[in-house]
């Protein structure tokens, strides 16, 4: 419960923080023609960004405080194996790339577009900082260290079924927030490989790193496309 009302807290706040920076900005035609524009400004991005993770930081704040949902005990620590993790995400997004390759889905890289398509120099910069760091982060955080661990105590009395249930769930579930038909099969497979890992780890930096790393080369790919043209 923590978790729907922290996604749903964000989404208004994003909205309203959009809107405003709409006004701010004197966008021509308002929220409505950021809305549908297909490359939007990149401080809408930013703004869209802020308002969900605030959200996420509600329900993380409200689960540890008033869920009973304790921190794993050492959650953000690193080891030097962790490394590994960095080659599992790079492992990853090219899978989930050669599974799509066969459908050549023209519109598939268009979220990439939507986000970066109206950033340039300093703000192309920051929205591949908040994407590939801050985002994993904050999903990582909310999505496994929440979504997922009180999924997993609600159906502990099933054991490895219960488990496995949280797992698909929390996959879906991230899948779904996303809010991209075309790349749910990705992001879903992409939340059950990070769902075990914290369940296997009992940590939240192998997940993070793996998640980094995903979105890491998506975002070299698409400068490696910039800078070729």
């Amino acid at each position: 419960m923590a978790a729907l009302a922290g996604f749903v807290l964000g989404e208004l706040v994003a909205t309203l923080l959009i809107a405003l920076g709409a006004g701010v900005a004197h966008y021509p035609g308002g929220l409505s023609a950021l809305a549908r524009a297909s490359e939007p400004p990149w401080w809408e991005n930013v703004l869209s960004l802020v308002g969900l993770w605030t959200g996420f930081a509600a329900a993380i704040l409200v689960a540890a405080r008033h869920g009973g949902l304790t921190a794993l005990a050492h959650q953000w620590r690193v080891r030097a194996s962790d490394v590994a993790y960095v080659g599992l995400g790079i492992v990853l997004q090219y899978a989930v790339d050669v599974a799509y390759a066969p459908f050549h889905l023209r519109t598939f890289n268009q979220p990439v577009n939507h986000l970066f398509g109206g950033a340039q120099g300093v703000s192309f910069v920051l929205l591949g900082l908040l994407t590939v760091v801050g985002a994993p982060i904050m999903e990582e955080w909310f999505f496994r260290g929440v979504l997922f661990r009180g999924l997993a105590a609600a159906t502990a009395g099933a054991g490895r079924r219960g488990l496995a249930t949280a797992v698909v769930l929390s996959a879906l579930l991230f899948a779904l927030a996303h809010g991209e038909p075309l790349q749910f099969a990705g992001l879903a497979v992409l939340g059950v490989v990070l769902a075990v890992l914290v369940a296997r780890t009992q940590r939240l930096t192998p997940s993070v790193i793996t998640h980094v790393s995903f979105n890491a080369v998506a975002f070299a790919t698409l400068v490696a496309q910039r800078g070729g043209h």
